[in-house]
């Protein structure tokens, strides 16, 4: 029999002699009058001479995380919301009935104490357990030391346990909470409204991604799980709804990687009578006070560097000019403005950029502007570890955003760069249907080429437009990167509780439990 196995009937074993002794073995509830951390916010700061002439009286309910026994007495201590607090159990305070319950406990087993509170002679706020209530039992042993587990998908697919044995976890993942909080309070201060939006969509929009499809057997159509609610929530700025956001959940059926989970949260948000430069600086704003609040400053750990989130740290560069600036020595002279005008000039660029450098894909056929795209990813993003924010992108790349009025090929659009990933995208919307149309055919005729990806067409979007949407800026928010930037988590699976896994390999232990 494998271990844990033989551990689970061995513990199975000690919860019918718990119930024999008179205990329910999963009881419905504890009335308990304190938590772990009110009592250790109330009575640290006591004396102990304080706490014997008063003996405060306490019922507090947890998780037993070390225990030990010696002869007619034990301590143990109780984990509550990541806190902990040690109990002194004695047999003749507790009676023989409470003392046997002691001894048929295991680590992780959950249970209720009333008694009063002391301190030890090591000077530990202890609580002195005068009755003991069992309420749920560990049937599997906790790890001894997980922080020295190597296999960091098995704490990804055992979150519950990971949360137990490891403090830090539970702490990304409260601040992961005051992130979501303080942009909602930031949003609301400034007159956006919070909506929710279709989750499944006839018409896969509002990015450019593959999306998981699923059907409905009612209405015997296929539907897609959504990449964005960007033409929804667009749609209700048509309708009168000048400022409006949704925290959303995302689904893109991609690649998976430390950046990437195919399931995310974002938020999206958009603001009539505004272009990409009003939500640009809004943006900035929020990110900056997000921060403040989630870490209480302005100055985090990235890896080996750090991030300096204050306003006077942010720069701003046209994508032109990042590629300019960034352009590699080895590749010769840094190109001029000029040189990303045409398939020619672009193409000259890349041929540059490989005499020197790892090969870069060049597709002639390819629009140039999602050429220079690409380019400025391979030459620029590396670099981009303080907040930068860059803007001005290829028309080609941006379906939805506006064009600039004196230069078509590219669009009023940005995106913002911090630790060297994308966590924000924001541009103009692009209110003109017919321009819109034309824009959802150039992405059809990309489909053709085998562009998975392209967005396709949607005749009620435009009918949208087509009533009118005033001059709007829009923004998307990655939840889970700014959340890694600002814990300094280095894959997005820490700070996404239960990320997409591989199937688990089942085995005969397994199967058994």
């Amino acid at each position: 029999m494998a271990l844990d196995q033989n551990i689970y009937q061995l513990r199975l074993e000690k919860l019918k002699q718990i119930e024999a002794l008179g205990q329910r073995a999963y009881p419905t509830k504890y009335c308990a009058t304190h938590t772990v951390s009110g009592i250790l916010a109330e009575y640290s700061p006591q004396p102990a001479e304080q706490l014997d002439s008063s003996r405060p009286k306490v019922r507090v309910a947890g998780r037993i995380m070390a225990i030990r026994l010696m002869g007619k007495a034990g301590f143990a201590h109780l984990q509550q919301d990541g806190r902990r607090l040690q109990i002194y159990v004695k047999k003749d305070a507790v009676g023989e009935r409470g003392f046997e319950l002691y001894k048929l406990l295991d680590l992780g087993d959950h249970i209720g104490v009333g008694g009063y509170l002391f301190r030890t002679k090591t000077g530990e706020l202890t609580v002195h357990v005068e009755e003991i209530t069992f309420l749920a039992k560990d049937l599997l042993p906790l790890p001894e030391k997980w922080h020295g587990l190597t296999d960091v998908e098995l704490r990804y697919r055992q979150r519950y346990v990971d949360l137990i044995m490891n403090p830090g976890v539970r702490e990304v993942f409260l601040k992961r909470a005051g992130l979501v909080e303080s942009i909602r309070r930031f949003l609301g201060q400034h007159g956006f409204v919070e909506v929710e939006t279709p989750m499944m969509q006839p018409v896969a929009g509002g990015a450019v991604a593959r999306p998981f499809i699923t059907h409905h057997n009612t209405l015997d159509m296929n539907l897609y799980l959504r990449i964005a609610p960007e033409l929804y929530l667009k749609r209700l700025t048509v309708g009168g709804l000048d400022r409006v956001y949704e925290i959303n959940r995302n689904f893109r059926n991609e690649g998976i990687s430390t950046e990437h989970n195919p399931e995310f949260t974002m938020l999206e948000f958009y603001q009539a009578y505004t272009d990409y430069r009003g939500v640009m600086d809004l943006t900035e704003q929020l990110i900056i006070q997000s921060a403040k609040d989630v870490t209480g400053g302005t100055k985090t750990k990235w890896g080996d560097q750090e991030i300096d989130w204050s306003d006077e740290n942010w720069r701003r560069m046209t994508m032109r000019e990042a590629i300019i600036q960034y352009w590699p020595e080895a590749a010769g002279q840094k190109p001029a403005p000029v040189d990303f005008t045409s398939h020619d000039s672009v193409k000259a660029l890349i041929e540059r950029f490989n005499s020197a450098h790892p090969h870069m894909p060049y597709d002639p056929a390819e629009p140039a502007g999602k050429t220079i795209a690409n380019l400025f990813e391979a030459v620029a993003e590396e670099h981009l570890v303080q907040p930068t924010i860059i803007y001005e992108f290829p028309t080609a790349v941006s379906p939805l955003s506006k064009r600039k009025a004196d230069e078509p090929d590219w669009t009023e659009r940005w995106e913002i760069f911090i630790g060297q990933m994308e966590i924000s995208n924001g541009f103009s919307e692009l209110n003109d249907p017919e321009d819109q149309r034309r824009r959802f055919e150039q992405q059809l005729a990309e489909r053709a080429r085998g562009d998975e990806e392209a967005h396709q067409m949607d005749e009620d979007y435009i009918r949208a437009l087509s009533y009118g949407m005033p001059p709007t800026g829009g923004v998307g928010l990655g939840i889970d990167r700014l959340l890694m930037l600002l814990t300094n988590c280095q894959s997005i699976r820490d700070v996404i509780l239960f990320p997409l896994l591989r199937p688990e390999k089942r085995t005969d232990e397994h199967s058994e439990l």
